[in-house]
């Protein structure tokens, strides 16, 4: 499902990958086999403080080796919690962003992307256990496979965009909001997790694709009841398209309330 393209894409966000921290970098040739033949002992580094002197220069101050990669370390930190609040703050727009095929049906108050993907989550987490499936990766897919929708919408059929130009543009709205992350390695689970759902490449993507449709219907079913609509449409477009065992049984049981409850309403 979609929202609105016109109020839903945000402006293009731009944002340089940070640098490569000088303690990571200062650790990685200390690490190296060799660097030290002994056991260093702890040596003092000088400093230049900013208040200048009589001299027209900052007095020098010594510090601590350790002293001075404390400091780098809490600059970097600064920095990663930065990129890790712009990342969260522009993820927000899953929490507020109502799924367009219920407003397309006249659905009041829909759920949101968030709503839709955290329920799948839970889908992933109470599912019972299946050879070969990581139940936790099963639960990151079902987080990030929606992910990008915080920038493109939640683009459906109905919005006439075709096949791949709707996964060009979730590409790159993913790969601009792992630029706003920082890059890392969290950033490239993000993308790694998002393309395997994408291409439908692993038992762990089979279970969750089933879960989208599952939880679409399920959704479908409680809007039925709460407002009086027949939702045909979900049903059908979902119909013979479940592809593991724990997603054709759960469907079978949702179809098999709906029956039940469209049989009472018309007795």
């Amino acid at each position: 499902m979609a929202v609105n393209s016109s109020t839903r894409f945000a402006p293009p966000l731009h944002r340089t990958l940070p640098s490569r921290s000088p303690l990571a970098f200062f650790n990685q040739i200390l690490s190296r086999p060799g660097f030290f033949t002994e056991t260093p002992s702890p040596r003092l580094v000088s400093v230049r403080s900013q208040k200048p002197g009589p001299d027209g220069f900052g007095s020098r101050k010594s510090v601590s080796l350790e002293e001075s990669e404390a400091w780098i370390g809490s600059s970097g930190s600064n920095s990663l919690s930065s990129s890790a609040i712009d990342f969260l703050t522009l993820c927000h727009s899953l929490k507020t962003t109502k799924r367009k095929g219920w407003i397309n049906h006249g659905i009041k108050g829909p759920e949101s992307i968030a709503d839709h993907m955290y329920r799948m989550s839970l889908m992933a987490l109470i599912a019972g256990d299946l050879p070969g499936v990581n139940r936790e990766r099963c639960i990151k897919i079902a987080i990030v496979h929606d992910m990008a929708e915080a920038i493109v919408g939640d683009i459906t059929p109905s919005d006439g965009v075709p096949k791949e130009e709707k996964s060009r543009r979730e590409q790159a709205a993913l790969n601009e909001m792992c630029e706003v992350l920082g890059g890392g390695m969290r950033a490239e689970e993000i993308k790694e997790l998002w393309q395997e759902y994408e291409n439908n490449s692993s038992l762990e993507a089979n279970l969750v694709k089933d879960f989208d449709k599952v939880e679409m219907i399920l959704q479908a079913l409680e809007y039925e009841a709460e407002h009086g609509k027949v939702l045909d449409e979900f049903f059908l477009s979902t119909a013979g398209k479940f592809q593991t065992e724990i997603g054709k049984s759960w469907a079978a049981e949702i179809n098999s309330r709906r029956k039940s409850r469209l049989e009472n309403r018309h007795n």
